[in-house]
């Protein structure tokens, strides 16, 4: 069954960190540009970071760049976000989410983690 979990969300004292993890089943990552997207409830989507299938390519809002990192482990079929020097604007719901254009579009979400900074 084809699934994407995400985990490592919580509330965080700003200047703080956190490391979301999102597990894939069903699916292999490196299959897939893997993207971590922040929303809040009533706003648009914001595409935070985003890693290519080859691994070669990442891409950080700007908003997050040099505080963000993504990388993905594929023996534990995982990509993770670590996030630095977190700041009250970063409280969103972040989700994982897979996808790929091979003859039809593949497009996966995970059900999103709730990250707080807040003082």
């Amino acid at each position: 069954q084809l699934q994407l979990v995400e985990s490592g969300g919580g509330s965080v004292l700003p200047g703080g960190s956190l490391r979301l993890s999102c597990v894939a089943s069903g699916i292999s990552p490196e299959r897939y540009d893997i993207s971590w997207i922040r929303q809040a409830p009533g706003e648009e989507r914001e595409r935070v970071s985003c890693l290519s299938s080859s691994g070669g390519s990442r891409f950080f809002a700007d908003s997050v760049k040099g505080r963000f990192t993504i990388s993905r482990d594929n023996a534990k079929n995982t990509v993770y976000l670590q996030m630095n020097n977190l700041k009250p604007e970063d409280t969103f719901v972040y989700y994982c989410n897979a996808y790929r254009i091979v003859l039809v579009k593949y497009d996966y979400w995970g059900q999103g983690t709730q990250v707080t900074v807040s003082s």
